[in-house]
């Protein structure tokens, strides 16, 4: 199902980092990360596990603290957005991250856009359709496969109104099929929105405009 919009202008922004570093105890993870993420881009965040680019997304996020330098989010209308409300414009998808698996996966996904915007174009069967996902719609999320359970969690990340994607090891868990939806996801519905993808995994980050590399970040 070929369904794709512009998101609206006003949604669109920029991430300004300054000297950001992160340290556990006396350790750097990373340190001096001054970087720029631009609307309508997309990004990838390379390292190998435990290097700390999941780390630097979920502080990019607003969701996980930095010990040195400064986080800008500014709109399109060069208006500063407070860190404690980019949570409002961000969509996040990471192989940790828990789903209420005591739902059906219809039931999830109506959950879910309760309290998140769901894009416009888009309704809760529209998205079981194009997850190929309608014959286990009413299924409890606890019998999924972890692949399954990786598609709910695309999905919910995907299909919500936001301008800013966090895409953290996208295809972990899933099978060819599964990278192959999605890898037609991140060509067809993350258009014109600010997308930052950690991984390590080439399939992941096809068509990115610009690769950090956490190493030179180590320092």
């Amino acid at each position: 199902m070929a369904l794709c919009a512009a998101i609206p202008a006003e949604m669109l922004m920029k991430i300004s980092l300054k000297e950001v570093g992160k340290r556990y105890q006396n350790h750097w993870i990373f340190k001096g990360v001054d970087y720029t993420f631009e609307k309508g881009k997309k990004y990838a965040i390379l390292g190998a596990n435990g290097s700390g680019k999941s780390t630097l997304l979920r502080i990019v996020g607003g969701m996980q603290h930095h010990n040195k330098g400064s986080i800008d989010y500014l709109s399109s209308a060069a208006s500063a957005i407070l860190p404690e409300k980019i949570f409002n414009e961000v969509s996040y998808c990471a192989p940790g991250m828990d789903i209420i698996e005591e739902l059906s996966l219809k039931e999830f996904l109506h959950f879910h856009f309760s309290f998140k915007k769901i894009r416009p174009e888009f309704t809760v069967a529209s998205i079981l359709q194009i997850m190929n996902m309608e014959a286990v719609a009413n299924k409890f999320i606890h019998e999924f496969s972890s692949g399954m359970k990786q598609r709910a969690k695309l999905a919910q990340a995907f299909f919500t109104d936001t301008p800013i994607l966090l895409l953290d090891e996208p295809c972990s868990n899933l099978d060819l099929q599964g990278v192959a939806m999605y890898q037609q996801w991140l060509q067809q519905y993350a258009n014109n929105r600010l997308v930052i993808i950690a991984s390590n995994d080439e399939r992941e980050y096809e068509g990115v405009v610009d690769i950090i590399d956490i190493q030179d970040y180590k320092k």
